[in-house]
């Protein structure tokens, strides 16, 4: 995987939080600082021990002998992950949440984002990856995106948060097409 695709793969897991960060951007009034450094750390720190928790359970099914359906597993995780996000981008329903950062609702709303990178790691552990350096990658460009969507949040309201979860399922759509496509020529 190429350092770009890396990049790619990132910034699409990264939607999901931002998206969050967006919308809990708007509720917040005072303290926007540390409020952006702590979704940031919560949402990176989680994105970046989820993919290597997926290598490490991808890597226990290589003892099966799936090899040349690898770049299947990768494209099919990668595509459901990216039209689940596409399908949430299309939803119109309010989401009620609290307006509380506790660590109850940093660490749900942490899990909840970080489940697709989860599956993603599924599918890095077939192909050749340095997932810690591939996981760090993850996690900071999930805190750029994450304390970014803080300070959005407040400036543009809701217009950019289903966006957001579009592109990213769109991105990640892309890459498992592209992964595929290396494999089969």
């Amino acid at each position: 995987m190429t350092l770009i695709t890396t990049f790619l793969t990132a910034i699409g897991l990264s939607m999901d939080a931002f998206a969050v960060a967006i919308t809990e951007g708007m509720s917040i009034r005072k303290r926007m600082l540390s409020s952006a450094i702590l979704f940031g750390l919560f949402f990176g720190v989680f994105q970046a021990l989820m993919p290597m928790l997926g290598w490490f359970a991808g890597n226990i099914l290589h003892a099966f002998p799936i090899a040349k359906w690898d770049h299947w597993i990768a494209f099919i995780l990668l595509a459901l992950i990216g039209a689940k996000m596409i399908k949430e981008s299309t939803d119109t329903k309010p989401i009620a949440r609290e307006h509380r950062h506790g660590l109850r609702l940093m660490v749900g709303l942490s899990i909840a984002t970080s489940i697709d990178a989860l599956a993603v790691g599924v599918g890095l552990s077939f192909l050749n990856v340095n997932i810690i350096a591939t996981a760090l990658i993850i996690g900071c460009i999930t805190f750029a995106f994450s304390f970014a969507g803080i300070y959005l949040g407040r400036l543009i309201g809701s217009f950019l948060a289903n966006r957001a979860e579009l592109i990213g399922g769109l991105v990640l759509i892309a890459i498992g097409l592209k992964i595929l496509f290396e494999h089969s020529v």
